[in-house]
């Protein structure tokens, strides 16, 4: 009886173990706000996996909601506090979208939840936080309840769009929406994927409107490590996005029918955000790492270093015969072979039957010709759009581009900020504050105009 009674508290004592292990995996980050974000990500998604994918959407589906209440004192508060809400708004929707953008929800889990997400100097005139999950591939931000409500009334067409574009589109790509309730403050909060690339370092950053009044970054802006530069900085540096004709048709012809889309929905406001990767810079800025003795780890996923778009040094074979392209998610023309460099050492890896073989013996390179799925694409790594300029531009330039912010509705509060600008500039004059069909006209223009 004895034996029976210490065998039982043996067995009681090895499940109380697993519990207080288990407790030590609770998500951890600089404040409970980002611990929350965390935690209610990878609650919802973990619940979402026993969820049967439906085969069409329903309408209540862009109604639907779900919330959890934790109320818990044995929580530890430097994982999590005490007590929180976490609600999703529209997880069918959102999972779908996930899906029609390529993003696997367990590659989504992984990115928010496995380490807490990074606080980015970025913030917008109307006070918005922006941050970035550790890996950099999605960007989360918070937004007001009336960006909720704009949300809640753009989704249903909003979808409809990304599946009769099938996700080739310079939209925002949202990936799920939520509200989270820490001591007594409601937050919401977006996640996006990130315009940018997580390889390609990017050394110029612009949010363009088309307009010039009152579009330059302020003194403050500009001392930051990485500023957001405006219109007027744009034009006063003489950039330029140097894409040739035919990228400049494609390109404009896709943010064409996005802009379009927008103007129907009454959207206006918007950006287009453009990044620019130098790649004369990123092999000085090299060159200089490897004469101060560092060595940086240059494995990424079998690439062999982040130099050109696709980890291609500019003058290598796979360049002349690869570029100038445009790059996009379901945009692979599946004709076309995209070129991807293996390895600097042809010796590491062999080629294999089906993936030919182009061989530079002056600098040991060895590329390898297969075609690929652009939801499996890691070039690009999966932004809304990719351009290239070189060989022959004067700069060799990488250019990310998406439009951002497309929750600003043109309502009575617009209409009276019109009226005000143009009573203070005059009706001529460029100002941000425009009906959607004036705002997307002036938009295409300016783009229209700066890229050759």
């Amino acid at each position: 009886m004895a034996a029976n009674c210490n065998a039982s508290a043996s067995k009681t004592k090895t499940k109380k173990k697993h519990f207080v292990a288990q407790k030590v995996k609770l998500f951890r980050a600089s404040e409970p706000l980002l611990s929350v974000l965390m935690w209610g990500v990878n609650h919802t998604i973990n619940e979402l996996s026993h969820v049967q994918i439906p085969v069409m959407l329903m309408p209540d589906d862009f109604k639907a909601f779900s919330k959890i209440k934790v109320d818990n004192h044995l929580f530890n508060k430097e994982n999590l506090p005490s007590r929180f809400k976490f609600k999703e708004y529209c997880p069918m929707v959102f999972r779908n979208l996930r899906e029609r953008f390529c993003i696997d929800d367990q590659d989504y889990q992984n990115s928010v939840t496995r380490s807490a997400p990074l606080n980015s100097d970025t913030q917008n005139r109307m006070g918005a936080r922006f941050l970035t999950t550790y890996d950099k591939r999605f960007v989360i931000k918070t937004i007001t309840s009336e960006d909720v409500a704009e949300m809640h009334n753009i989704l249903k067409k909003y979808h409809q769009y990304i599946v009769e574009c099938h996700g080739n589109t310079l939209l925002p790509q949202f990936l799920g929406m939520y509200r989270l309730t820490v001591d007594g403050v409601e937050t919401y909060m977006t996640v996006t994927r990130n315009v940018f690339s997580h390889r390609l370092t990017v050394h110029r950053k612009y949010d363009l409107k088309g307009s010039t009044v009152s579009r330059e970054a302020s003194g403050k802006e500009k001392a930051k490590e990485l500023p957001t530069l405006k219109d007027n900085d744009f034009l006063n540096e003489g950039q330029r996005i140097q894409i040739g004709d035919e990228n400049k048709k494609m390109f404009l012809d896709k943010l064409k029918r996005d802009v379009e889309f927008l103007a129907q929905l009454k959207i206006m406001d918007y950006s287009l955000l453009v990044g620019i990767h130098d790649i004369d810079r990123a092999e000085q800025e090299e060159v200089e790492v490897e004469e101060k003795g560092e060595e940086e780890d240059c494995e990424n996923d079998g690439m062999s270093h982040p130099v050109g778009s696709y980890g291609t040094p500019p003058d290598s074979p796979g360049n002349m015969l690869n570029f100038p392209r445009i790059f996009g998610p379901g945009e692979f023309d599946p004709t076309v072979d995209v070129y991807a460099i293996k390895s600097h050492d042809s010796m590491k890896i062999p080629a294999t039957s089906d993936d030919p073989v182009i061989s530079d013996s002056e600098t040991n390179v060895r590329l390898s010709l297969k075609r690929v799925n652009p939801c499996k694409a890691e070039g690009p790594d999966g932004v809304p759009v990719i351009l290239a300029n070189f060989p022959d531009a004067p700069r060799k330039e990488v250019f990310f581009m998406a439009i951002i912010d497309i929750l600003t509705h043109y309502d009575a509060k617009k209409k009276a900020a019109h009226a005000a600008k143009t009573v203070k500039h005059g009706a001529g004059a460029e100002i941000s504050t425009v009906n959607p069909e004036q705002y997307s006209k002036r938009f295409l223009e300016f783009m229209s105009n700066i890229i050759t």
